[in-house]
């Protein structure tokens, strides 16, 4: 089963760039299938993982929170199980 983990956060203004640069470096234990890194208005942060797991797995690695003040809120984290590919 393919499990995708998402992971959202927002940076404090004039932060975003930081938070990126943060996100981008934080490694993870093991290797994802595919990991993607995206930005987007109001200095948000998202990172997708994809990982050959099962969707209760508790050892699947999660990004940590970053900094507390690089970010303007908590961390949202979401899993998903892959239903169907195109």
């Amino acid at each position: 089963m393919t499990v995708a983990l998402m992971w959202e956060a927002r940076a404090v203004p004039d932060r975003g760039g930081e938070l990126l640069a943060w996100a981008r470096q934080q490694a993870l234990t093991g290797a994802p299938l595919r990991r993607e890194t995206f930005r987007a208005p109001q200095d948000r942060v998202l990172v997708i993982t994809w990982w050959d797991s099962s969707y209760d797995d508790p050892d699947l690695p999660e990004l940590a929170d970053p900094p507390q003040e690089l970010v303007g809120r908590p961390v949202h984290r979401w899993r998903f199980e892959s239903v169907a590919a195109d």
